[in-house]
């Protein structure tokens, strides 16, 4: 039967104050409570809306039309470009059912653009198409259920 290993002592031994995670998981898990709490601290210093004067107009709340095309407009150019984040899935992506199908479709025609008329012109369409689908959908946040068929 082996020993355990025993821990470096000397000039090179380091005082842990908590186990290093096995696991990328464990990792990921710690980053992410990281950031929130550097989150949950950041917005403890914003002040309160009393101060706004200070500080200039606090913006109004996006719609939820505004939000559907940022996103949209967002996730298709980076679909157009190859983008690093392009293979998400749509839960992944922030988008409801109802948005993914106006973000396919607009892809679909982005990409025709693009090969007409170059990227620029495609993402000026993403652009347009994302603005004026979405405020024709109020938002299209229907159905966000977990699953979707693919044709």
């Amino acid at each position: 039967m082996r020993a355990p290993p025993r821990a470096p002592t000397g000039a090179h031994a380091q005082p842990r104050s908590h186990p290093r995670p096995r696991s990328p998981a464990a990792r990921f898990g710690r980053v992410c409570g990281c950031l929130l709490l550097t989150a949950a601290a950041l917005a403890g210093c914003g002040g309160s809306r009393t101060d706004a004067g200070d500080h200039g107009p606090t913006p109004e709340p996006s719609s939820p039309a505004e939000v559907c095309a940022a996103l949209i407009s967002y996730w298709a150019q980076e679909a157009l470009t190859d983008g690093r984040w392009a293979g998400l899935d749509w839960e992944q992506k922030g988008l409801s059912n109802q948005q993914l199908v106006l973000h396919d479709q607009i892809v679909a025609a982005a990409r025709a653009e693009r090969r007409r008329h170059g990227l620029e012109a495609a993402k000026e369409l993403v652009k347009r198409q994302a603005k004026r689908r979405c405020a024709a959908e109020r938002g299209a946040t229907g159905s966000s259920e977990n699953w979707r068929s693919r044709p």
